[in-house]
């Protein structure tokens, strides 16, 4: 197959990227608009701890959403607002038992939740870690508060502002002349586990040059032409994956022994076959990994591993 006639349609309907939810950035700053939200009773928020957040698992996935005045905290987020005028919080709580029933993380539910839930979720999650890790301020070190309904954090000494944090980071699906499919193995990983390749964008570093550069050092594979097809928000902690595929020029394997351990040509038989014998397990279906591996595969394929 020519590299100009291969297929280079974009991957639609990525299970983290669905939201339903106007961001209302411009409503970030008006106090007034924000209490007279909080106070209204049609409210809702989503509590979350530790990357968790309540669901309610009978019948179709969704998240358990609480009244503001169910929460007790002085920190809250806003997320956005539907269609209806609905406005949306996050909080974050000590401990899951501020909502009883069943917590759960979007690397087990995200695919499930519907549009509106898990566009909650990932910004919730997203926006949790990013005030979990920054809690002082990157110039003098004193403590920062939030500000700007919960997207912005500012020094209470020196005023400096300070912004989510977001990672882009390279991930792709690497096919040779013969359309065989190359997936590695973290040394971290079960020996069945096997994934796309994938490294963070480094700095003054364009995303097309890193994809070169991560498959090579991870794999000595060289690749030249290469398609961009989709991106999604992955927040553990806080990455938005840039989804390619791209075509080799080189097939020698030698792996760098360190990130990566192992790293095979795949053909579509040999695949199918590994994953139907269990010898072979792919990402979950919320990640980017498995839309790109499946997209080049053709339809879906069998078996699962989610990261402890």
């Amino acid at each position: 197959m020519g590299v100009w006639r291969a297929d280079r349609s974009l991957l639609a309907d990525l299970s983290l990227a669905r939201s339903t939810l106007g961001r209302v950035a411009e409503r970030r700053g008006d106090a007034d608009w924000i209490a007279t939200r909080w106070a209204d009773p049609a409210s809702r928020v989503l509590l979350v701890n530790a990357g968790t957040a309540p669901v309610i698992t009978s019948g179709a996935p969704r998240l358990r959403l609480v009244a503001p005045a169910d929460v007790d905290s002085d920190e809250v987020v806003l997320l956005g607002v539907d269609d209806s005028g609905t406005a949306y919080f996050c909080a974050r709580v000590a401990d899951d038992s501020a909502v009883p029933g069943e917590w759960s993380d979007l690397r087990e539910i995200g695919a499930t939740l519907d549009d509106r839930d898990v566009g909650l979720m990932v910004a919730a999650v997203a926006l949790d870690n990013w005030h979990a890790a920054h809690p002082c301020c990157a110039r003098c070190g004193a403590p920062t508060r939030m500000a700007t309904a919960g997207w912005v954090r500012v020094c209470v000494v020196d005023g400096s502002e300070h912004y989510p944090r977001t990672d882009p980071a390279v991930i792709v699906l690497v096919v040779d002349d013969d359309d065989r499919a190359l997936l590695g193995r973290q040394g971290r990983w079960q020996p069945s586990w096997f994934s796309t390749l994938a490294g963070f964008v480094e700095p003054g570093e364009s995303a097309e040059a890193a994809v070169r550069r991560e498959v090579l050092e991870e794999s000595g594979v060289q690749v030249a032409e290469l398609a961009y097809l989709g991106s999604q928000p992955w927040p553990f902690p806080c990455s938005l994956m840039l989804g390619y595929h791209a075509w080799a020029t080189s097939t020698d394997v030698q792996v760098d022994g360190e990130e990566i351990v192992e790293a095979r040509w795949f053909s579509r038989s040999e695949l199918a076959d590994a994953c139907r014998a269990g010898e072979v397990a792919l990402p979950p279906a919320v990640s980017i990994a498995r839309r790109l591996i499946e997209r080049w595969y053709g339809e879906s394929l069998p078996g699962d591993w989610i990261r402890p």
